[in-house]
């Protein structure tokens, strides 16, 4: 029997939602799968999100068409899995007098996200008069309101939802290792823990924003570049009738203030970091998601009404200067018996999951 399609040992190197689901994968074809984690399944970047399952509006400027239609056919998989862990949710995205783009952008792109969602469409969008705004979300500040549309997308429990899917990787035989973090990898199939090398069919690096210094610390070469980009995000201690989109104010990025287990989620930041900083919500970007909810909304807020802050580091692939503009897509390295998982984002976790597990299982 070759190696393709006999019985593979595999060791997966990373416990976030992309490790997750390649072992997923690579379980159903009936290989026999280890994940290390350096800390606890689902504790870094994978629990640190927006808390949206979607195809990405915002990309649709970038031109990553592929992407979200990938997304969105995921968003639907995943409501499908564990409907008690992700819903469909209305967003409302209000155009201001100060709004860079204007409506009939915004409008055009509403509309191809829906042609891209094809028959998985969560609902149509819909433009609406000021007045009809305001009811729907009635803390909206009033002041230069135009209108605005609403669209459905996805929302989740990032950390449950990771954990629901780990509890079904167990039931699929795959071993779990916390707190054992990998030192080293080779092409040869060999990991190293705690000084003892250890060898396997296959090794799969997707360690999120420690890929790339994993593969520096064993002197292996990649062509791609990692774009650490921090996000940050506020919990404010105020219930949220509607979930927005909206431009900060000055600028063409994005951002959210989101109905949150009661209570009301603004984020997110895009942050430059190494990987020696800190990943944790710095003064400045409190004091900047705090400005953007209170031009947003008639009630503002202040630092006392935060009762939690978070951040995420996102391993972006390097595609431009301006981190809001990079691209989600993502990379996989083969080199040998090691492959590489560069970039990626939540909502196509599982898309990339079967990616990787065919390619890990091809003899060549």
């Amino acid at each position: 029997m070759s190696e393709a399609s006999s019985s593979l040992d595999i060791a997966i190197v990373g416990g976030g939602i992309n490790g997750i689901m390649t072992a997923w994968y690579l379980a159903d074809a009936g290989h026999r799968v280890q994940i290390f984690e350096r800390n606890g399944m689902m504790e870094a970047t994978s629990s640190a999100s927006t808390k949206l399952l979607h195809g990405g509006l915002r990309y649709l400027e970038n031109g990553d068409f592929r992407l979200i239609r990938e997304g969105l056919r995921e968003r639907s998989w995943w409501m499908a899995q564990a409907p008690h862990l992700a819903r469909p949710i209305q967003l409302i995205l209000p155009i201001h007098g100060w709004t860079r783009r204007p409506a009939w952008m915004f409008r055009l792109g509403l509309g191809l996200y829906g042609l891209l969602a094809g028959n998985r469409t969560l609902g149509p969008s819909r433009w609406h008069e000021r007045r009809d705004i305001l009811r729907l979300q009635p803390d909206l500040d009033p002041g230069d309101l135009r209108g605005g549309f609403t669209f459905w997308d996805g929302q989740m429990d990032d950390r449950a939802l990771g954990l629901w899917a780990t509890e079904q990787i167990r039931i699929k035989g795959v071993k779990i290792h916390e707190h054992r973090m990998v030192e080293r990898v080779d092409q040869t199939g060999g990991l190293t823990v705690h000084g003892q090398r250890q060898r396997f069919d296959r090794v799969i690096n997707v360690a999120g924003p420690w890929a790339k210094a994993l593969l520096e610390a064993s002197g292996i070469a990649s062509s791609h570049h990692l774009d650490l980009v921090r996000g940050s995000h506020l919990i404010l201690n105020r219930p949220c009738s509607a979930g927005i989109l909206a431009e900060v104010p000055g600028e063409r990025r994005i951002a959210f203030v989101l109905p949150w287990k009661g209570m009301t989620l603004v984020g997110t930041t895009e942050e430059r970091q190494t990987l020696g900083d800190p990943i944790c919500v710095a003064p400045n970007e409190i004091s900047y998601l705090l400005a953007y909810h209170n031009r947003l909304m008639s009630r503002s807020a202040a630092p006392v009404d935060i009762v939690h802050s978070f951040a995420g580091l996102r391993p972006l692939l390097f595609s431009s200067n301006d981190p809001t503009r990079a691209s989600r897509e993502y990379a996989i390295e083969r080199q040998g018996r090691l492959i590489t998982v560069l970039g990626g984002k939540w909502t196509t976790s599982r898309a990339l999951g079967e990616r990787v597990a065919q390619l890990a299982i091809r003899n060549d």
